[in-house]
């Protein structure tokens, strides 16, 4: 997800610094985003020269301290555990941003603004991946979120090239509470010997054109990511989002989808067999 908002803001003209700590996934990064440009620029949907000038605006770092202050906007990507976010973000908070956002897909924007001494600055902003197709952008209010603020938002989206929807900070937010439920359920159905998978995604996007099947779907977003946000709204909403047996195996089993080569589909160099 990192990777793509970075694509999409370089692409906007934003100055863009990728923070990764680990090196390899730092030259990774960059070689996703070059790739991706390279891509774009044969396919006709940019000049070549404006890939370049996009790719020269990207630097990968190892650590948030070495940023620029008072940068225009900061989004934090880490995963979805709590604890990784509010160190995160209370080390992006002293950058003085303008704009502060998360990208988390089910976590309270309240409950990770806690350690936050200007909650008021803070906003959800949930993309979409693949990020550089995907035209939404969900704006998650908080309590304590400034209508500055959210209007800041709104008008990153614009810049990006997004589609927003603003929604108020409940657990599952508007996408991913139905999204995830549609996604359980169909992980249910192969459990129990309804469909394979290709036929449950088939009949999903046949029949009620869905442009991906949850379950390929899910292989692109990570099933660990699944994972933990199935817990985070069995929490909230109780058991009707427990995550099914299978879906808790495979991600122990290190099944993760297209980002290890293996989920409900077998995946080589990013493209579904």
């Amino acid at each position: 997800m990192g990777v793509g908002i970075a694509y999409v803001a370089a692409s906007a003209g934003y100055t863009t610094e990728v923070v990764e700590v680990d090196a390899a996934r730092r030259a990774a990064a960059l070689q996703t985003l070059a790739a991706r440009w390279q891509g774009a620029v044969k396919r006709g949907l940019i000049a070549a020269e404006d890939a370049e000038a996009a790719q020269a605006r990207v630097v990968a770092l190892e650590s948030i301290e070495v940023i620029e202050d008072e940068p225009d906007v900061i989004v934090e990507a880490v995963p979805e555990r709590l604890d990784l976010k509010h160190a995160l973000l209370v080390a992006a908070e002293a950058k003085r941003p303008r704009l502060l956002g998360s990208n988390t897909s089910s976590i309270s924007i309240a409950a990770i603004a806690e350690p936050l001494a200007h909650p008021e600055r803070f906003i959800g902003l949930h993309f979409f991946n693949p990020v550089w197709a995907m035209a939404l952008l969900e704006i998650v209010v908080g309590p304590a979120t400034a209508d500055e603020t959210t209007a800041a938002a709104v008008a990153l989206a614009g810049r990006l090239g997004k589609d927003p929807v603003v929604v108020r900070d409940k657990p599952g937010f508007a996408t991913s509470r139905l999204g995830v439920a549609l996604g359980l359920e169909a992980i249910r159905m192969v459990e129990d010997g309804v469909a394979s998978a290709a036929d449950i995604d088939k009949a999903m996007t046949l029949g009620y054109r869905h442009p991906m099947g949850p379950l390929e779907l899910g292989d692109v977003v990570g099933l660990d990511v699944r994972l933990d946000i199935a817990r985070t709204l069995e929490a909230a909403y109780g058991p009707r989002f427990a995550p099914p047996k299978l879906l808790v195996d495979m991600v122990a089993a290190g099944s993760l989808g297209k980002k290890s080569g293996q989920g409900f589909y077998t995946w080589v160099d990013g493209v579904k067999q």
